[in-house]
């Protein structure tokens, strides 16, 4: 699996999106309520820019004509030629999730490397000027892609 940076955390707010290019591949990134996901930006139906619909949730009712109350808020993604719906947190269409799917792709938050990630060097004979380096404490959204 190939990882692949494709924005700071903060340039994806809860409730938001961005549509990135990897490998070819057009993949839509989501922040969920604080938890990121990706999806290819192709609806299976006829190949349209999935990724560009609707985010919204359900309108559910216990029963005909009881209260009604919205569920699964900024979860559900409607490909703009169609309608057609797939929940954003695992690619699975709602009308008929056992056979009907985008791709998913796992996502990750990660830091910038720590100094001891970076490599074990072994002290040397000579001495470098050095001066203070200062690094930004951002974390950045990763999807992994194979």
């Amino acid at each position: 699996m190939a990882k692949h940076i494709v924005a700071a955390v903060e340039e994806i707010p809860p409730g938001e999106r961005k549509i990135v290019e990897i490998g070819g591949r057009t993949i839509g990134v989501f922040n969920v309520n604080g938890n990121f996901y990706a999806l290819r930006n192709r609806c299976p139906h006829q190949g349209g820019p999935l990724c560009q619909g609707r985010i919204s949730g359900f309108l559910m009712a216990t029963k005909p004509g009881g209260e009604y109350s919205y569920t699964r808020r900024g979860e559900i993604l409607r490909c703009p030629w169609h309608g057609w719906e797939f929940d954003i947190t695992t690619g699975q269409s709602w009308f008929d999730p056992a056979k009907t799917r985008v791709r998913a792709y796992e996502v990750h938050v990660e830091g910038l490397p720590l100094p001891e990630e970076i490599g074990n060097y072994l002290p040397g004979p000579y001495t470098a000027e050095t001066y203070p380096v200062s690094v930004d404490e951002k974390r950045f959204v990763v999807v992994e892609v194979p």
